[in-house]
């Protein structure tokens, strides 16, 4: 997110951090019965079949990032979407716009950047594949419960930032009878603080929810920080209350003559889709999802 006015570089940005939502237990910080460095190649192998079964999915993202008045406590300034995420007919991958008003961020003192909807199409549902693996540091935390799910805790850092790549650092809660992602925290990576274009971006939080009794698909996003712009160029410092919320709609597997595997096992034609109770949003009543 950048700055409608000039700014020029502080240092690091900061920004107001997101807390936990109830519905996490104590943390156990004892070693697990397993080892960290084999629970974390059984999940990433898991993550990677989810991947792939969702490459045979549509859904609808609604997406909103609102700028806020902390005296008034109104909406200053509104960016908002709606996307399909389906298939062309040659079975290729598009997003189809649904509804995208004219935005009137700007009015809040913000501009969208090419960054913003890398985060919303691809870093809020963050993935971490075996592919995935060498760019992080993964550090076992413990264990925690998310409502009902009993969830292994890591913290996932970018060992290295490269050149137009986008990085979690934060962390990660993974379902230890799924092995899957159910939540992260965290705040997308780097920012950009050069003088004169500054491109900030607020911690965030996703959950997921087990859609079709395999996989555990992003549900619900909830970003929100005050992000502190450098004033330069004759303006002043500027701290800028921003909200994101994305959700994630609508799943329905699309025709198609892949496969889907799930532990090994082909589950195309049983893997249709259907909320499962367990670790779903808060509305279905039992994950940490706020209202």
């Amino acid at each position: 997110m950048t700055c409608a006015a000039p700014a020029l570089v502080r240092g690091q940005d900061s920004f107001t951090p997101m807390p936990l939502d109830s519905g996490f237990g104590p943390l156990d910080t004892r070693p697990p019965a397993v080892p960290p460095d084999q629970i974390i190649q059984q999940f990433a192998a898991k993550e990677t079949e989810y991947k792939a079964a969702l490459g045979h999915y549509t859904y609808r993202r609604t997406a909103k990032i609102d700028t806020i008045d902390d005296d008034s406590h109104k909406i200053t300034g509104e960016w908002y979407e709606v996307d399909d995420v389906t298939f062309r007919p040659d079975g290729g991958r598009m997003e189809r716009v649904v509804d995208a008003p004219p935005s009137t961020l700007e009015q809040g003192g913000l501009m969208m950047s090419p960054t913003d909807l890398q985060d919303i199409e691809h870093g809020y549902p963050f993935v971490l594949t075996t592919e995935d693996l060498p760019k992080y540091n993964i550090t076992y935390v413990g264990r925690e419960k998310v409502d009902a799910l009993d969830c292994y805790v890591f913290d996932v850092v970018p060992k290295r930032i490269e050149k137009n790549q986008r990085y979690l650092d934060g962390r990660i809660w993974v379902d230890a009878k799924d092995l899957q992602i159910v939540v992260t925290d965290g705040h997308m990576v780097p920012d950009d603080t050069k003088k004169g274009q500054e491109d900030l971006h607020p911690p965030f939080m996703t959950w997921r929810q087990q859609i079709d009794g395999h996989y555990w698909f992003p549900v619900y996003t909830k970003g929100e920080g005050i992000l502190h712009f450098t004033g330069g160029y004759g303006a002043m410092d500027q701290d800028i209350h921003i909200r994101e919320v994305v959700k994630y709609t609508d799943y329905k597997r699309f025709g198609s003559s892949s496969t889907i595997i799930y532990d090994g096992q082909d589950i195309t034609k049983n893997g249709q889709p259907g909320n499962s109770p367990a670790g779903g949003p808060q509305q279905s009543g039992s994950s940490g999802q706020p209202k």
